[in-house]
């Protein structure tokens, strides 16, 4: 092949058979992937990133087919003998021999990945039984191996486990050792990260640099993280439609992007060193319309602003208890305290940005406040303009009456919509369930909250599944607004948009709080989103909370190692700004008991949060004064 590439492809088109038309996804699409480099294909959702790899693999649905071009790779197992993949029958034996043996994949979710009735020990060692010869023994001991290379603790117990009972790292990391084991010339990362925390998605982002340099594989990485690129590409194809709009090294891509389509993804992603009033900019702005209905408030006296906050949670803890043991063993109970001791305020009018990793109980808080959760201990007060209420000692009436004062935003668009209900019905539900208005003014506002949200209020008859994944998540904020709420709670309302769909969203509910004088507890694992957005920072880990401070002192002055280890793990689409994983300290910053002194919570001793002045607390050891505190966060 020319230039000693391995895989070549040349002017590739792919068209999909949509009833009687035919649909173009990809245009004439060129790159080329060199024997152990890594190569990014970036691009929203729709360009054609996935729909590439498929063809590569030869695994396009039936409906697609491959119009035009070649797929050129040189197997380095056959002699580098140059095969052209879009000639070879996607069911052949050929193509079953360079499957996993020349090119492999890691898919974007583990879970859909994994069988759940399979170890994991049976499904990474699949593609040995395939395509190798060995003894039991053998196999064994090669996937034994292949788990320790990926950073499984303890292999050999790992081969019996089932995926339901790893971590979301972990099962990334299975996903891998399966691409990994029959030791591919290439291997398509499609979104490995995607689904992942920023300190998990930092540890294998690592995982694949070392494990390339260690076997000697190509890379070709499929992602809309401009950050994850800086961090792992060489060369870099930015897509658009179908059709490639720029292509060339990561240095020149990043440092001087020269299509505009480029330059407005940059723009969209949230940066530590925007200026105060920046905004995002993301491809297409929305302008949100307040109509008359919506700008009828409720008003606020000040006696009720002097009554206190409008949200303060004080000492809630909740556990859970899990069993285990089955028809032929004896049951057993395990309870885990998954919120601990955690207080805060929410101000009217800011927003109160809740960091932390999936599963250090952040949506346990939230729910706990909204009342879908009771708490062990602890009370949840809201100031319902000026009369201070007890959210868990509420009756039945008092309770239905608290629901229009807080609403949720969910984190999946396309979860949390009804399929079989029109986006009429999804928005006006609220009204009905509450008894508002009659069939006129219900109308009357869903048209309102359609254009708030940027949505054509024409489309109120079309079912979810006819929207964007962006636009199912407007359609989602227009119901949360419905009853007009003082509080929003968001959980993690961006986390599954590409980065200009986020910067949409993040832009409209910056408009929204400011345009409604809403409140929001804005729940996020990414630091960069939470600062653009966020007034106050809490920081969570292990169900406490750990740190609390303004967002612009926290940034310029992060105290405790988990909030350091989480600001070094955001990934920034700068070159120069690469991942720190030692800031990580190896995959130890989320464990207690292996923070520095005065921070290590081992048992042995109470902590607490210790007041830094200006609002900023952070949690340490009693009796640790704050010239300890701050000389070992120096340090």
């Amino acid at each position: 092949m020319p230039d000693g590439d391995l895989l070549r492809v040349e002017d590739v088109a792919i068209e999909f058979r949509v009833h009687d038309t035919l649909v173009r996804a990809v245009d004439g699409v060129s790159f080329r992937v060199r024997p152990g480099s890594t190569v990014a294909i970036v691009g929203e959702s729709g360009s054609g990133k996935s729909v590439i790899s498929q063809s590569i693999l030869g695994i396009l649905p039936k409906t697609a087919r491959i119009a035009q071009g070649r797929l050129l790779f040189a197997d380095p197992r056959a002699g580098e003998t140059q095969v052209d993949i879009a000639q070879l029958d996607p069911r052949g034996e050929a193509m079953r021999r360079l499957r996993a043996a020349g090119i492999s994949i890691v898919f974007q979710e583990p879970m859909t990945s994994l069988s759940p009735l399979h170890t994991v020990g049976d499904q990474v060692g699949e593609a040995l039984a395939l395509h190798e010869t060995l003894t039991p023994a053998e196999r064994t001991e090669r996937v034994e191996d292949m788990l320790a290379r990926v950073g499984f603790p303890d292999p050999v117990r790992a081969m019996r486990t089932y995926p339901f009972e790893l971590s979301g790292g972990l099962r990334q990391r299975a996903v891998i050792a399966m691409a990994l084991i029959c030791r591919p010339a290439l291997v398509i990362a499609d979104e490995p990260t995607t689904a992942l925390d920023v300190t998990i998605q930092a540890q294998i982002l690592k995982l694949l640099q070392d494990l390339q340099q260690s076997l000697g594989m190509a890379v070709l990485l499929i992602t809309h993280d401009l950050g994850v690129v800086a961090n792992m590409a060489e060369e870099v194809v930015v897509m658009y439609r179908g059709r490639v709009m720029e292509s060339g090294t990561r240095d020149d891509l990043l440092r001087r992007p020269q299509h505009p389509y480029l330059k407005a993804l940059l723009r969209a992603v949230p940066r530590f060193d925007m200026k105060p009033d920046e905004r995002l900019t993301p491809l297409r702005e929305i302008k949100p319309e307040t109509g008359h209905l919506l700008a009828e408030q409720a008003p606020w006296t000040p006696e009720a602003d002097a009554a206190g906050p409008l949200l303060a949670v004080e000492g809630l803890t909740r556990s859970f208890v899990t069993r285990k043991g089955g028809f032929f063993a004896a049951k057993t109970e395990n309870r885990v305290l998954a919120v601990d001791d955690v207080g805060f305020e929410l101000q009217r009018g800011e927003c109160l940005g809740l960091v932390g990793e999936s599963g250090c109980g952040k949506t346990t808080v939230s729910k706990m406040i909204l009342r879908a959760l009771a708490p062990d201990s602890g009370k949840v007060l809201f100031n319902d303009r000026g009369t201070i209420r007890d959210v868990h000692a509420m009756g039945p009436e008092d309770l239905f009456a608290f629901r229009r004062r807080i609403q949720f935003i969910f984190q999946d668009p396309y979860a949390s919509l009804n399929p079989r209900m029109t986006v009429y019905d999804l928005i006006a539900e609220p009204l009905v369930i509450h008894s508002i208005g009659d069939e006129a003014y219900r109308r009357e506002m869903v048209a309102e909250l359609m254009k708030l949200v940027g949505l054509d209020a024409r489309w109120t008859n079309r079912y979810p599944h006819s929207f964007s994944g962006g636009q199912r998540q407007r359609i989602g904020i227009a119901r949360a607004l419905a009853l007009k709420p003082d509080l929003l709670l968001c959980d993690e309302p961006v986390s599954a948009l590409d980065v200009s769909i986020q910067a949409q969203i993040l832009n409209l509910l910056k408009d929204l709080k400011q345009q409604l004088g809403l409140t929001y507890l804005f729940v996020s694992h990414n630091l960069a989103v939470v600062d653009y957005i966020a007034d106050r920072i809490a920081v969570m880990c292990r169900g406490r909370l750990v740190e609390i401070a303004p967002r612009a002192q926290l940034f310029k002055r992060p105290v405790h190692p988990y909030t350091r280890a989480l600001l070094a793990a955001v990934p920034d689409p700068d070159p120069d700004r690469r991942l720190d994983l030692g800031a990580l300290m190896e995959g130890r910053a989320s464990k207690p008991e292996a923070w520095p002194m005065p921070f290590r919570l081992d048992g042995t001793a109470p902590a607490g949060l210790v007041d830094l002045g200006d609002g900023h607390r952070v949690r340490a050891r009693q009796g640790a004064s704050i010239d300890q505190i701050l000389g070992r966060s120096a340090a």
